[in-house]
């Protein structure tokens, strides 16, 4: 005995359902995932900085304090002098790099 049934159709909550999450996923793909992304980059950004200027700061203690202490333990403006002018190099050849605003692309 063999019956033939017809095929099921989905109930109009199961097609509901599905167009309800179809919708969700949309908003989520488009709305949502892109602030999220934006917002995760903030955050990483603002850690990364704050741990490079915590590295600059404490390498240029360490820097003064090694030189201070073994080699120039009597004339501290020679230490000051010296990172002073490693300093401006540095900040030289950063400005010498630098591109004019209108042709940054």
């Amino acid at each position: 005995m063999s019956e033939t049934t017809p095929p099921n159709e989905p109930d109009i909550v199961d097609r509901l359902l599905g167009t309800l999450d179809h919708y969700l996923d949309l908003l989520h793909d488009r709305v949502l995932r892109p602030i999220f992304l934006v917002g995760r980059t903030i955050a990483f950004g603002f850690f990364i900085l704050l741990v490079g200027i915590v590295v600059v700061t404490v390498t240029l203690i360490g820097a003064v304090r090694l030189l201070n202490v073994y080699f120039f333990s009597a004339h501290e403006w020679i230490t000051y002098m010296l990172l002073g002018a490693i300093l401006i190099a540095v900040g030289l050849v950063l400005w010498r790099r630098r591109r004019p605003v209108p042709l940054r692309k």
